[in-house]
Parts: C-alpha cells; sequence; structure tokens
C-alpha cells in the first residue's frame, strides 16, 4: 500500500506512514493494515518492539481521512461511518493493551486519528516541532480514538480545557498532560531508530527536559475557570473572569460545537475517576461519533472546514444553550449496537 510501510528490520517492527502530501491523514485502509501488521507480530518472537513514525516533517498523522466519511454520510449512508470508528477504536484499544513495547515518534501535528495511534503505546517520542491536539469539537465530534481517556486523566481540569479549546501541546505541555513521555531532539531519532531495530530494547529510550511548555503555569487558572459542572458554567465562569486567559479562551469557545463541547464535558466528568479504563472511554466515545452524522453538527461541520472552507458552521444550539436532555440522547447507551472490542 502506498499509504503505509509495513515491515520488520531487525528485532523491530516497522510501521512508517507515507502520506506526507497529506500530513499521513490515516485513511480506512490504512487503519485496517496497522490492525493486521500488530496482530500478525503479537506472538512473533522474531519481533520484540514496534516502531511507528511517519515520512516528512509537518506531520506525524494530522488525523483521519475525513473526505469519505462526509461523501457516506450526507448520501445517508451513517454505516460507513460507524463501521469506520468501530475498526479504529478496536485498533486504539489494541495498541493500548499490547504485549510488546510500541515506540512511537510524533514530529509536527499529532491530532485526532493520530492521537489514537501514536499516543496509546508505552513510549510516546516527542520533539521540537510536535504539536498534539484534540480539535474534534470544532468539526462536530468529541475528542475520540482514546483522546476523552487520557484529557480525563490530565492534571486538573486540563482535560476540559484541551477538549473544548483544540489547544495545540508542544512537547513540554504534551508531557505534563500526559500525551507523551520522552522528548529527544529530532536530529537523534534516526540513530535512536536505528538502535530500537539492533537491540528490540525499548529501554534505549532516554528522554531529556523538553524546551518548556505553557501549561505548568496556567493550571492553576484553568482549575479554576474550567472546573465547571456543565459547559453553560464554564462560560458563565470566563465570562465573569477578568483575565487575558479567560477572554481568550471564551475567543476559543466561540468557535466549536456547542453540543460538542456539552458532551464533551458530561463524557469528562462521568469518565473521570478511579474506575476509569479506555474501554469505558472509547464505549462513551462510540455512543456520540454512532449518532454523530444523523444526529449531531459533524457533517456541518465537515462542510465548513473541509468542503466549501467557508469556516462558518450553522452549529445546532448556536446561543450555546444545549439542554441536558441533548446531551443525554447522545451519550444514551446503544444497546445491540454498543461498541465491542
Amino acid at each position: 500500500m502506498s499509504d503505509i510501510s509495513i515491515r520488520i528490520t531487525g528485532r523491530a517492527g516497522r510501521i512508517t506512514l507515507t502520506r506526507a502530501h497529506a500530513l499521513n491523514a490515516m485513511t480506512y485502509e490504512m487503519c485496517l493494515a496497522i490492525e493486521t501488521a500488530i496482530d500478525a507480530w503479537r506472538d512473533d518472537d522474531a519481533v520484540a518492539l514496534v516502531i511507528l513514525d511517519a515520512e516528512g516533517d509537518r506531520a506525524f498523522c494530522s488525523g483521519g481521512d475525513i473526505a469519505e466519511l462526509y461523501e457516506t454520510g450526507t448520501n445517508g449512508n451513517f454505516a460507513y461511518g460507524q463501521k469506520f470508528w468501530a475498526d479504529e477504536y478496536r485498533l486504539n484499544n489494541k495498541i493500548f493493551t499490547y504485549p510488546k513495547p510500541v515506540v512511537s515518534f510524533l514530529q509536527g501535528f499529532t491530532m485526532g486519528g493520530g492521537v489514537g495511534i501514536g499516543c496509546h503505546g508505552s513510549h510516546r517520542i516527542v520533539g521540537e516541532s510536535s504539536q498534539i491536539a484534540m480539535p474534534e469539537c470544532g468539526i462536530g465530534l468529541v475528542p475520540d480514538v482514546g483522546g476523552s481517556f487520557m484529557l480525563a486523566l490530565a492534571p486538573g481540569r486540563l482535560g476540559e480545557y484541551l477538549g473544548l479549546t483544540g489547544a495545540r501541546m508542544g512537547p513540554d505541555d504534551a508531557i505534563f498532560a500526559g500525551f507523551a513521555d520522552s522528548f529527544v531532539p529530532e536530529t537523534d531519532w534516526p540513530a535512536l531508530i536505528e538502535a530500537l531495530e539492533t537491540s528490540g530494547d525499548a529501554d534505549k529510550v532516554a528522554g531529556q527536559a523538553a524546551p518548556k511548555g505553557t501549561l505548568r503555569d496556567l493550571q492553576p487558572e484553568i482549575d479554576t475557570l474550567f472546573s465547571g459542572e456543565a459547559l453553560g458554567d464554564i462560560l458563565t465562569d470566563l465570562r465573569n473572569a477578568d483575565s487575558a486567559f479567560a477572554s481568550d479562551s471564551l475567543k476559543k469557545l466561540s468557535r466549536p460545537s456547542p453540543l460538542s463541547m456539552a458532551c464533551t464535558v458530561e463524557m469528562l466528568h462521568r469518565l473521570r475517576g478511579p474506575s476509569i479504563t479506555l474501554e469505558k472511554a472509547l464505549d462513551l466515545e462510540y455512543r456520540f461519533t454512532f449518532r454523530a452524522m444523523e444526529h449531531a453538527d459533524f457533517l456541518e461541520g465537515i462542510r465548513a472546514a473541509i468542503i466549501d472552507k467557508d469556516r462558518t458552521p450553522k452549529w445546532r444550539f448556536e446561543d450555546n444553550d444545549v439542554p441536558v436532555a441533548a446531551v443525554a440522547q447522545m451519550l444514551q447507551p446503544l444497546g445491540k449496537d454498543a461498541l465491542k472490542l
């Protein structure tokens, strides 16, 4: 497949995304190819670890390739998207529970579906150019591919802030928020990959201090302003705060889908706590994405951002007054259609 290179080099199973021209956006076929590879390597003694990387310097993976989802959805075929998301989430869970080390090299943009394949492994490496984000609310989805799991586990209320605003995390911020493990200068990546291939030993990964980010200093204010019980409470707190950060955050929250943001807040509150698991997060995410084309803002979000590029989506609940019942409807159990991992 021209979009992805899968091979064994030395002791390593190697998966390289090769759609650099498309910021390595992941197609359905790429998703299935990755799953087939890691399934084959799971019990292969010749493979000691898996290395995930990508060609090009602009992106590890900018997300899922959503043009086909839009085309099928606007034609009334919701089943294609439902199957795409179910299969993608199954892959995310397999990477998270993989019995061998999975080492990912996350240069440039790692967003959405890129987080799903790059940020659930055991060794997640960032460099100077890394920009990690979950911007799904901006296209009428919710942070998915297990992103809600990491957001719920992030310190304080960083999860709400990152999930609602889609803010991009540089290397230090990504490590602080739990989306990455180690900072390694990108000039050192080729030698590190070669050492991993030769030795099969993930302990070869030795990170160093990343250039200081912004989230550590912002966290006290984030915790104060993003602790509301629902989206409306967060918006009220931001409006009543007199700070440059509050003003900037309020501006950021004026763009995404209100329904998506309200559901994101509810999801994080449901997940956060001692009983959190990735399986619970994926199940909750799938309840939303299963209904997203028909009952949420997803198709309109894609139209405005990708198809027509007019950047003026007509959201449901544009006044940000999202009824509790609308959130409950999007997140109610799916019964026989529930996600099967």
